[in-house]
């Protein structure tokens, strides 16, 4: 089986070229009506989860594009584009527009947020160190506390040396990437791989061969390598806090870091995101993006729907009270009792 490697984000592309790679059978008109056959018909030959998720697409197809005959005006096209899309339930999917995105946010919006950047404040205080677009400090128990807001920051080797050398002595470190939205793949690589001293199988990849909704390739494992570079990797407990908020990278983060033998989830379920998205264009020129590959387990499951954590805990009304963030406490508690053992 051919290995799949995240060397740099030019191999996606080429996978996603691969999916869209087919002659243009279809011409659609320029008029409401032939940009929602347009839409439909991108998601209905390329989009990747439409089996997984028990959609039947042709029904969608006979109860909107009637619809469209009565749209007179640019934003009510988007607003019956965006009722379609909606059912997919993907936020990697929408519409973008000179004057509005269509996009699907119920995916976090409709759960409690378990974080509290105020509260957050309290551990990271004001002389904490920022590499790499990566905010860190010590906590009084010795433990480090790193936030990470975004993979789109980029953090390389050089960066993560600077952070593990400071905290190399502490018995353990809390990985925060709650409301993280997801970024750079290679940025899931370069930190993870800081977490293991051998090859690791993160899961597999799998992209649409044809325009079949179950026409995929034979899935390509996905490996984690360790860094053979530094000197300043780190093994010890190491625990990533997770939300809601967690979508598409740093869903692969978590389903990366998972894999490795001294780290434990804690906090929420992600909010999923595992296709990589892709791009196209409708007749009138709006972007349209959507899922194109999947991303699976090392199980071979489904990562699109949100990861479970090892932990689940959520921040309490009492704790945010004392300015107490309850899922980093729980961190801070679980490390603390695997260090005394």
């Amino acid at each position: 089986m051919k290995e799949f490697r995240f060397s740099s984000s030019i191999s996606l592309l080429l996978f996603s070229l691969m999916l869209l790679s087919c002659d243009k059978e279809d011409e659609f008109n320029n008029t409401p009506s032939g940009n929602m056959e347009a839409l439909w018909q991108i998601i209905d030959e390329h989009y990747c989860f439409l089996e997984s998720k028990k959609i039947n697409w042709d029904s969608v197809h006979a109860a909107f594009m009637p619809r469209a005959k009565n749209v007179s005006t640019q934003e009510s096209l988007l607003n019956l584009m965006d009722e379609m899309l909606d059912i997919l339930q993907d936020g990697h999917v929408n519409v973008s527009t000179s004057f509005n995105i269509a996009r699907y946010w119920e995916w976090f919006e409709a759960y409690p947020e378990n974080f509290d950047e105020k509260i957050q404040k309290n551990y990271l205080k004001t002389d904490y160190y920022i590499s790499g677009g990566i905010k860190y400090t010590i906590l009084d128990d010795n433990i480090g506390y790193i936030y990470y807001s975004s993979f789109e920051n980029e953090t390389g080797e050089n960066s993560m040396d600077h952070i593990l050398y400071r905290l190399a002595l502490c018995r353990g470190i809390i990985f925060d990437i709650r409301n993280n939205g997801g970024g750079e793949l290679t940025n899931v690589q370069n930190i993870a791989a800081s977490f293991t001293d051998s090859k690791v199988l993160t899961g597999y990849i799998s992209h649409k061969t044809g325009k079949g909704h179950s026409d995929f390739s034979k899935p390509y494992p996905k490996y984690l390598y360790p860094r053979t570079s530094s000197t300043y990797n780190y093994y010890k407990q190491v625990v990533v806090l997770t939300n809601r908020n967690c979508f598409s990278a740093a869903n692969e983060f978590v389903n990366t870091m998972m894999q490795l033998p001294n780290v434990t989830i804690v906090g929420d379920k992600t909010g999923g995101g595992s296709g990589f998205p892709f791009s196209s264009e409708l007749p009138n020129g709006w972007g349209v993006r959507f899922s194109s590959s999947l991303s699976l387990s090392p199980k071979m499951e489904q990562i699109e729907f949100g990861i479970s954590p090892d932990i689940q805990v959520s921040m309490t009304k009492e704790d945010e009270d004392k300015g107490l963030d309850t899922i980093i406490e729980t961190a801070r508690e679980y490390i603390n009792n695997q260090y005394l053992k």
